[in-house]
């Protein structure tokens, strides 16, 4: 780490910061220095990548796929992205806001009728402008914006958030190779690898710019016809736009970029209300319900079909670059992603990622592309056609001149437009900052604001280098070696998930009741009851930490230490909790916690009192929390021998984790104090 002498602090990670700015400096520099040159070899680029590696593209995408799926569905979908007492940061609603607005909110608006009306007229297979060219484009729609896309998100998502959240690794690209090396992490590899992903997302931000930059231009000139379409236009509209982005990326995470996003869900979705009621709504449905389902019918045929037999650059235009533009994405939004899931357990994750935006996806689709088709097939209106294909970026606009309200209803498309690019530019820096910063995601305002003008400076060099194309290279050429990693991430998510089981196989839930055997049952029972109706308060649950818990846990350690294991019992008075704690090098860290918990005394403790309407008691419970989380059960009440059978028995479970696990490389666990005081005793209902 650096800091900086004019007196603002710096968090840049040096050997991450310095290769990704000159890589894109000698581009951007390369690119001026002689445009023509540099667009021939974007052009034969893409045609190289597509020929060569169209197979590789399909194939990871699909195992991207079918691995969520199946971790999703198995007993790992329970496990938490955090401790296993983590609560969700935000509610569903803003944490859908917020993951829609930076996955493919631009996409939706530039695609939504262009698409669906380009492969009617102009299909992969079959003849154009008929009623199978319509259903096939309606198919090829759903399976470019479906199930593929938010799989490649979640991957990235799942696997960085699991790492960060659960095991204490930094919220960085580079964490998802621990499993399989190691330390190395922190070296040459790691470097390379969050290198790879800023170049990625700098580009992949760089084309989403331009296509919303054309689409802005289109729509102004549609209202105002003296502002012409051209790139002097489009270059100040990226302008205005980073300089919209800068002051969203300045206010940070729950300021700028929640309010944009739910401000974007609520302008497209009443864009949306406002098309289907005006169109042909009853159509609109059934063609939902219809390709929805040829979509699931079809799926497995167009995820592995790359038109062997035919030679067109078809595949390589539409399905290939969609998919390398959502890779390239796929580590500003997965990691955005990722730091707006902590507390989510994965299956949760997963279908809340995958299933909502989808679902929406199609509606979205079937709104305006089956509007668009409804107008052409149904009532002539085959001039649309025509402009589509001469000037993709127009075509929404030109839905609108067939629906009441043009003027206005565009307008508030511009603006759209607008908002959705800065959600996705300012969240985008925030990533890349962190990832340029080793993880970390706190960092000052003016490294995000370096990285958003950035942003805007590649985006504006490539569009008056090549255009469209230009950045649609550069998407695809950085996707390849970013899905290599996805890969290995993929395999190193694999085998810390089995690990895990090997965990839960050998830490099993201690169960309250374990601790009395038949007799001693017969002996302690009144004492066992005595804790069942006892709601005790703050002080007493304090003064049992204090003079019971804390005294056995020294005792403990103690021993401990005499036969070789480095154990220290301490008092934490600020968060209400004592622990022990054994931190043995080359090993997992050992951590058992008594937490003083606040709780809502229940209705039936009020059973022989009476209580006033507007008073709000509280109960307190010692709790137990183990590394991983919370445990859910109460130790008030125990002695100090109980105290200490309890620990024997988690250490004994950890280590037969140990013991089952070998050659397991342990997780950094040098933040599990914050981990632990990250979730300060709070009432509970």
């Amino acid at each position: 780490m650096t800091e900086a002498k004019t007196g603002w602090r710096a968090t840049i990670l040096v050997p991450v910061f310095a290769p990704a700015v000159i890589v894109t400096l000698l581009l951007v520099i390369g690119t001026i220095s002689n445009p023509e040159l540099a667009g021939n070899l974007f052009s034969a680029t893409l045609a190289y990548i597509t020929e060569t590696f169209g197979w590789f593209y399909m194939l990871a995408v699909a195992s991207f796929l079918l691995f969520i799926v199946i971790v999703a569905c198995s007993g790992w979908g329970n496990i938490k992205l955090g401790p296993d007492h983590a609560a969700p940061q935000y509610s569903f609603p803003a944490w859908f806001a917020m993951l829609f607005s930076a996955g493919y909110g631009i996409a939706l608006l530039f695609f939504g009728v262009a698409e669906p009306v380009t492969h009617f007229a102009s299909p992969p297979a079959g003849t154009p402008e008929t009623l199978d060219a319509a259903k096939q484009a309606m198919q090829i729609a759903f399976f470019h914006w479906g199930f593929h896309i938010w799989a490649i998100y979640g991957l990235v998502g799942l696997v960085l958030a699991y790492f960060s959240f659960r095991h204490g690794l930094p919220l960085s690209m580079r964490s998802a190779l621990y499993p399989l090396i190691g330390e190395k992490i922190h070296g040459p590899i790691g470097h390379t690898v969050d290198v790879v992903a800023i170049l990625g997302t700098l580009f992949g931000i760089a084309t989403t710019l331009g296509l919303s930059v054309a689409q802005i231009n289109a729509g102004l000139n549609y209202l105002w016809p003296s502002i012409p379409v051209g790139s002097t236009v489009q270059v100040i509209a990226i302008a205005v736009v980073t300089s919209l982005a800068l002051i969203s990326v300045v206010a940070g995470l729950d300021k700028g970029v929640k309010n944009l996003s739910i401000l974007n869900m609520v302008l497209a979705v009443a864009l949306m209300l406002f098309v289907f009621l005006v169109g042909p709504s009853i159509f609109i449905l059934e063609a939902f319900l219809q390709n929805t389902g040829s979509y699931l019918n079809n799926i497995v045929e167009r995820t592995f079909n790359l038109q062997a037999y035919t030679h067109s650059d078809w595949i390589g235009n539409w399905t290939l670059f969609i998919f390398g533009w959502t890779i390239a994405w796929a580590p500003f939004v997965g990691l955005f992603i990722a730091k707006i899931s902590r507390g989510r357990t994965i299956r949760q994750f997963v279908f809340g990622v995958m299933l909502v935006p989808t679902i929406f996806t199609f509606l979205w689709f079937s709104i305006f592309g089956d509007t668009a088709l409804h107008l052409i097939m149904n009532e002539g209106y085959s001039a649309l056609i025509t402009e589509v294909q001469a000037d993709k970026a127009i075509a929404l606009f030109k839905l609108f001149e067939h629906l009441p309200l043009t003027s206005i209803v565009s307008f508030i498309t511009v603006i759209l437009i607008v908002t959705f690019f800065v959600t996705s530019s300012d969240s985008g820096s925030l990533v890349i900052d962190s990832l340029a910063s080793g993880g970390l995601m706190a960092t000052p305002a003016w490294q995000r604001a370096f990285w958003a003008i950035l942003e805007g400076v590649v985006a504006a060099v490539l569009l008056i280098a090549g255009g469209l194309s230009a950045l649609q290279t550069m998407t695809i050429v950085t996707a390849l070696p970013f899905a290599i990693i996805m890969i290995i991430a993929m395999l190193g998510m694999w085998r810390a998930l089995v690990i895990e089981g090997h965990r839960d196989v050998s830490l099993l839930h201690h169960m309250q009741v374990s601790r009395y055997s038949e007799d001693s049952l017969a002996a302690n029972w009144k004492k066992r009851l005595a804790g069942i109706v006892n709601f005790p308060n703050r002080a007493d649950v304090e003064g049992f930490i204090n003079k019971t818990v804390l005294p056995g846990m020294q005792r403990l350690s103690q021993n401990l230490v005499e036969q070789g294991w480095p154990a220290e019992a301490k008092l934490d008075t600020e968060h209400g909790r004592a622990y022990v704690e054994i931190v043995k090098p080359g090993e997992l860290d050992f951590i058992y916690e008594v937490r003083l918990r606040e709780y809502t005394r229940p209705s039936f403790a009020y059973a022989q009192m009476q209580r006033e309407d507007d008073e709000e008691q509280h109960y307190y419970r010692a709790e137990v929390f183990l590394r991983r989380g919370g445990q859910t059960y109460d130790v008030y009440g125990y002695d100090e021998q109980e105290i200490i059978g309890d620990i024997l028995d988690h250490f004994e479970k950890y280590l037969h984790f140990l013991h089952i696990s070998p050659g397991v490389l342990p997780w950094n666990m040098a933040e599990h104090d914050e981990m632990l005081q990250g979730e300060p005793p709070t009432p509970a209902s």
